[in-house]
C-alpha cells in the first residue's frame, strides 16, 4: 500500500533569491523615461499653468471691479 504522504522531503535545488545582473559599466542605470510618461507630465504642468492663470485673472477682475 501506498504512503498518502511521502516518507522524505522532496529535494528543491538552488533556492536563492533572483537578483537584478549587476549594471553595466557601458550603459546607464537609469531607465528611460517612456513617451507617455512625458506626455503627461506636460499635461500636468499645463493644467497647473492654466490654473494659475485663471486665479490670476480672478484677483485682477476683483481689484479693477467697481
Amino acid at each position: 500500500m501506498r504512503h498518502v504522504i511521502p516518507p522524505r522531503r522532496v529535494p528543491r535545488h538552488r533556492l536563492m533569491p533572483h537578483r537584478s545582473p549587476p549594471p553595466r559599466s557601458g550603459r546607464p542605470a537609469a531607465a528611460a523615461a517612456r513617451t507617455s510618461d512625458l506626455i503627461l507630465a506636460l499635461l500636468g504642468v499645463a493644467l497647473l499653468g492654466g490654473l494659475a492663470l485663471a486665479a490670476a485673472a480672478a484677483m485682477l477682475g476683483r481689484t479693477l471691479a467697481p
